[in-house]
């Protein structure tokens, strides 16, 4: 749903529903990404135990978060994919714990499995962020259908284990438009109704195919849904500030910055208080 507004510090208004609750993105929200993987690119998202879950989200909510994504499998570059089973297992006794324990923070599951989607939402969670736009799991739209619920649609060339192996696009950005329109048309035909997009930063492509899709990401607002951004002390911005994930930060906090400069509503973060100032910094600055 969007209203256009000119003057909008985020250029586009949109909302979308869950639990019959409608979730205002005139003002960007953050999402704050919680792994249950041993393995993601960055090791201080991982979580030892229980106890440390939860005194995470505990801290991502307090700070401002309005999502948590759980995630049970590792999409790093070169990772490879797990089976259904163990994804199960990852993430089922987190899920009923954080619900259990918040049950008022928006809880979104990263899974390209239409099985684990249903599960998640029968135990719970309020959305789905699929990785694979649909392109894994010729079920995942119908079931989406089914659920009525949120659909991050994101972007991928390839799979993880190769996606960063010298991809090629003849134009990134209309080749992503046009991978957006065809699977939004048939969402729409299943009758689905809340459709987040995102570009799929790093997930397979270059340092300029990158940055390109940075720099036109507001275009992407034709598609009428709102635009979800992942940028996150990525290897797009450890290689500009020649840096590893650990001190990443702060180039994430300038390309944070840009995205919301060009239209994103939604930062999916590591670190949710330094988004959230991000966001409060470019929505007074707009209001000038």
């Amino acid at each position: 749903m969007q209203n256009q507004d000119e003057n909008s510090a985020f250029m586009a208004n949109y909302s979308i529903q869950i639990r019959g609750n409608l979730i205002d993105l005139s003002t960007p929200r953050i999402m704050g990404i919680i792994n249950l993987t041993p393995d993601s690119f960055y090791a201080q998202s991982r979580q030892a135990n229980d106890q440390a879950l939860l005194k995470k989200c505990e801290s991502m909510i307090n700070e401002g978060a309005t999502f948590l994504d759980l995630g049970a499998f590792s999409s790093r570059p070169g990772a490879e994919m797990i089976s259904e089973k163990e994804e199960k297992v990852r993430l089922l006794t987190a899920l009923q714990k954080i619900r259990n324990t918040f049950p008022e923070v928006y809880l979104s599951i990263d899974t390209y499995r239409s099985s684990i989607a249903r599960l998640a939402i029968n135990e719970g969670a309020d959305a789905i962020n699929d990785i694979s736009g649909g392109l894994f799991d010729d079920n995942m739209f119908e079931t989406m259908a089914e659920l009525q619920t949120p659909y991050f649609l994101m972007h991928m060339k390839g799979e993880p284990k190769s996606m960063q192996h010298k991809p090629q696009y003849e134009n990134v950005f209309t080749e992503i438009f046009a991978f957006f329109k065809k699977q939004i048309d048939q969402l729409n035909r299943y009758g689905v109704k809340d459709v987040i997009l995102d570009p799929g930063f790093g997930f397979g492509k270059s340092l300029a195919h990158n940055y390109s899709l940075l720099r036109n990401l507001a275009q992407f607002h034709a598609l009428n849904c709102p635009l979800l951004v992942g940028l996150s002390r990525k290897g797009m911005i450890q290689k500009v500030i020649h840096q590893d994930a650990d001190r990443a930060l702060n180039g994430t906090t300038a390309a944070h910055v840009l995205a919301l400069l060009n239209g994103a509503q939604i930062l999916r973060v590591h670190d949710v208080k330094a988004a959230k100032e991000a966001i409060q910094i470019v929505d007074f600055y707009q209001k000038q």
